[in-house]
């Protein structure tokens, strides 16, 4: 499973550890990944993520997973996200049909 938020894409990052004699080695700094379940108001229904807590901040900040699910573009989003929305996007739409 690879190291990457399902809801905003943040990755690893690749950089230095620098000695006190000033020597270069590599190493990666990883996200802090949770695996958390969120609750969708639109569907009814709760989903299992594995999500940043950053990314976990800004779905909190913009008022729960389908606000913030429907202002992000779809680019950034995972696949398993994407679908998420689509779901949110049609069951809003034949509520307002409806």
């Amino acid at each position: 499973m690879s190291r990457i938020c399902e809801l905003t894409g943040k990755g690893r990052m690749v950089g230095h550890n620098v000695s006190h004699a000033n020597n270069k080695t590599k190493r990666v700094f990883l996200p802090n990944l949770q695996n958390v379940t969120l609750m969708s108001e639109a569907l009814g229904t709760s989903v299992k993520l594995r999500v940043s807590t950053a990314g976990l901040r800004s779905v909190e900040h913009n008022g729960g997973l389908d606000n913030w699910l429907l202002k992000t573009s779809d680019d950034k989003l995972s696949l398993k996200a994407r679908r998420l929305k689509r779901d949110i996007v049609k069951k809003q739409g034949a509520a307002a049909a409806a």
